[in-house]
């Protein structure tokens, strides 16, 4: 790893990222003796600018860092380093120092998911198709997976893409009411593959 510590004034920003969710959990300072004791230990280490010397995330807490990987940036100025969060990072109890929770999130999956929560909330059966969908119970949203996986089936053995893709999302969408529906979202099931993963 070529990084240029001493070209950056002896330090150099270090951005923590969850090695699962990928969100960025805070940004500290690294001197050469910080970066070594964070490869020799495993657990990611700062020279903090404040106090004036090394600081082991969670060394008062517990509430540490454990080092995953470090990359260096196009520049040799910037290090990225992935780690596995035990407890909160930031020292206000907070997932991360920028007050989001360290959640998995899906993209465009995830905002639909909150979608299918708000018009459950909001139970405008009248308007909302998804409200009508929870209205109607737990059989019928069944009842609709059932029938969209039944169709994703059919034009699987068919050549047209656009009617399976189109299919798909009407499977996928249905389940993740069906989810909700039983009390989970999609990640309640990433936990159970990852679990499987060997």
């Amino acid at each position: 790893m070529n990084v240029d510590i001493k070209s950056a004034h002896g330090l150099i920003p270090a951005i923590i990222q969850d090695s699962e969710t990928k969100n960025v959990l805070m940004l500290g300072y690294m001197n050469e003796e910080s970066l070594q004791k964070t490869i020799e230990t495993q657990k990611v280490t700062f020279f903090s600018r404040s106090k004036q010397r090394l600081w082991t995330k969670g060394e008062e807490s517990g509430n540490f860092l454990n080092l995953v990987s470090i990359k260096n940036d196009c520049d040799g100025d910037t290090l990225l380093i992935q780690a596995k969060p035990v407890g909160p990072t930031c020292h206000t109890g907070a997932d991360t120092c920028w007050q989001e929770p360290n959640a998995e999130n899906y993209g465009f999956i995830s905002q639909l998911e909150e979608t299918i929560k708000t018009r459950r909330e909001n139970a405008d059966s009248e308007k909302s198709y998804v409200a009508s969908l929870f209205e109607k119970g737990i059989n019928k949203i069944a009842q609709k997976v059932g029938e969209e996986a039944v169709e994703v089936v059919i034009e699987a053995k068919d050549d047209n893409d656009d009617l399976f893709l189109s299919e798909s999302a009407d499977l996928l969408f249905h389940y993740l009411i069906l989810l909700q529906a039983k009390g989970f979202q999609l990640n309640d099931v990433v936990e159970v593959l990852k679990g499987r993963q060997k």
